[in-house]
C-alpha cells in the first residue's frame, strides 16, 4: 500500500499542475464569452451567452472523445490529444474575433470546451489511480489546481485581452495557445493504472452493467446533486458578466475581477475539502454547498450593486465547491475500479449536456426576465437536492443499523 500512495501522489502531482495549466481556458471563456457575443450580434442580443452554450455543448462531446481514446491509446495520451485540441480551439477564437464572426466565435469555443471534457476527466483519473482512502483528498488537490486558473486566467484577459485592439480579447485567446501546450509536458510522465488494476488493491468481481449501476440510490443521488450544483454555478456565472456590464453599467475589468473571484471560491477550499468529507461524509458536504448556494441567491437578490454581485459570486463558487466536489465523492463510490470509465462517460454526458442547456437558458432568462429570476432557479433545485441527500443519509443509517 505505501508504494501505491506514493505513486498515487505523484501522480496527483502531475495531474494537478496540467489541471492548472489548462483549467484557464475556463475562466477566460466565461469571463468574455458572454460579453464577446453581445458585441458581435447585431439584432437578437439573447443569444449573447451561445458561444459559452457552445463551450458546454462541446464539454458534453469532449467527455465522449476522451473515453473512446482513453481505451485506445490510454489516459495519459488522451490528454494530451486534449492540450493540442486546446490550442486550435484558441486559435479558431482568435480569428473569429479578427473577423467578428459570431458563429465562428461560438465554433471555437465549442472546440475548447471540448478540451475541457479531457480536462474534467483529470479527477476521475487522480480518483481511480488511488487507494480508497486517498480518493477524495486526490479530487481535492486536482480541483485545487484551479487556484492558479483562477488567478492567471482573469489576468491573461486583463493584460492580454486589448493587445490587438481595436478587436477586444483576442489577444487572450492567442495567449492560450503555448499555455494549453504546456500541459502536455506534465502528462507525458504520468504513469497511471491500467483500468481495472491498482498496487495493493484487487478486485475479483465482474463489472456490472451500467443501468444497474445508475438505477442505485447512491449514483442518482451524487448525480443530481452535482449536476444541479455544476448547472446552478453555470447558470448564474453565465448571466452574472453580461448583467454587470450590459445591464448595470459595470466595466468589463470590474467583471472579470467578480469571475476571478468567483473561480478563486471554487477551487481554493480544494484543498480540505477532501478532509472535510473523510472527517464528515460527502453527504453533509454536499448539503452544506446547496446551502451556500441559497445564501448565495439570497444576496443577489438584495441589490444590483458590485458588493451583491461579487459577494454572490464568490458564495457561488464555494457552494459548487462543496457540492460538486462531495457529489463526485459519492458517485466515485457508486462503482468499481473495472466499471469506472463507463460510469464516468454517462455521469459526464449527461452532467455536460445539462449545464450546456442551463449555460443557454441563462441568456434567454436574463433577457426576458433579468437578473432576479436567475436567482430565483436556485431555490427549488436546492430544495430537491437536500431531499435526496437526507433519504440517502437516512438509507444508510438503517444499513448501518
Amino acid at each position: 500500500m505505501g508504494s501505491a500512495l506514493r505513486e498515487a501522489r505523484r501522480n496527483v502531482f502531475l495531474l494537478t499542475a496540467a489541471q492548472a495549466i489548462l483549467g484557464v481556458v475556463g475562466p477566460i471563456c466565461f469571463a468574455v464569452g458572454g460579453v464577446a457575443g453581445y458585441q458581435l450580434l447585431a439584432d437578437d442580443k439573447s443569444l449573447a451567452t451561445a458561444p459559452l452554450t457552445a463551450y458546454n455543448v462541446g464539454m458534453a462531446l469532449g467527455v465522449v472523445l476522451v473515453a473512446i481514446l482513453s481505451r485506445l491509446i490510454g489516459r495519459r495520451f488522451a490528454f494530451m490529444v486534449g492540450t493540442g485540441i486546446a490550442s486550435v480551439g484558441a486559435a479558431i477564437a482568435a480569428v473569429a474575433l479578427f473577423r467578428e464572426s459570431f458563429w465562428l466565435f461560438a465554433f471555437g469555443l465549442a472546440v475548447l470546451g471540448s478540451s475541457n471534457g479531457f480536462t474534467q476527466k483529470i479527477r476521475f483519473a487522480a480518483a481511480d489511480a488511488s487507494p480508497s482512502f486517498y480518493k477524495p483528498k486526490a479530487i481535492s488537490w486536482i480541483l485545487g489546481g484551479g487556484i492558479l486558473s483562477a488567478v492567471l486566467g482573469p489576468q491573461i484577459v486583463i493584460f492580454a485581452g486589448d493587445l490587438f485592439a481595436p478587436v477586444a480579447f483576442v489577444g487572450a485567446f492567442i495567449a492560450l495557445l503555448p499555455i494549453c501546450l504546456l500541459a502536455a509536458v506534465f502528462f507525458a510522465p504520468l504513469r497511471l493504472p491500467e483500468q481495472g488494476s491498482l498496487a495493493g488493491e484487487q478486485h475479483g468481481q465482474a463489472a456490472r452493467p451500467l443501468g444497474e449501476i445508475v438505477r442505485s440510490q447512491r449514483f442518482i443521488t451524487g448525480m443530481i446533486c452535482g449536476i444541479s450544483s455544476y448547472a446552478l454555478m453555470t447558470f448564474m456565472m453565465t448571466g452574472a458578466p453580461v448583467a454587470m456590464v450590459v445591464f448595470c453599467g459595470f466595466s468589463t475589468e470590474l467583471a472579470t475581477l467578480g469571475i476571478q473571484w468567483h473561480v478563486l471560491a471554487m477551487f481554493a477550499p480544494s484543498f480540505f475539502t477532501g478532509w472535510l468529507i473523510t472527517r464528515f461524509g460527502a453527504e453533509r458536504i454536499v448539503a452544506c454547498g446547496l446551502l451556500l448556494l441559497m445564501a448565495c441567491a439570497a444576496i443577489a437578490h438584495l441589490g444590483l450593486e458590485l458588493w451583491n454581485f461579487w459577494g454572490a459570486l464568490v458564495l457561488l463558487g464555494l457552494g459548487w465547491n462543496f457540492g460538486f466536489i462531495g457529489s463526485t465523492a459519492i458517485v466515485a463510490g457508486s462503482y468499481r475500479r473495472e466499471e469506472a470509465d463507463k460510469v464516468q462517460a454517462f455521469h459526464d454526458i449527461i452532467l455536460f449536456t445539462t449545464v450546456a442547456l442551463s449555460s443557454f437558458a441563462s441568456g434567454k432568462v436574463l433577457s426576458v426576465y433579468g437578473w432576479d429570476m436567475l436567482n430565483a432557479v436556485v431555490w427549488p433545485v436546492t430544495s430537491v437536492c437536500l431531499v435526496l441527500l437526507f433519504l440517502l443519509m437516512r438509507t444508510r443509517s438503517k444499513a448501518a443499523a
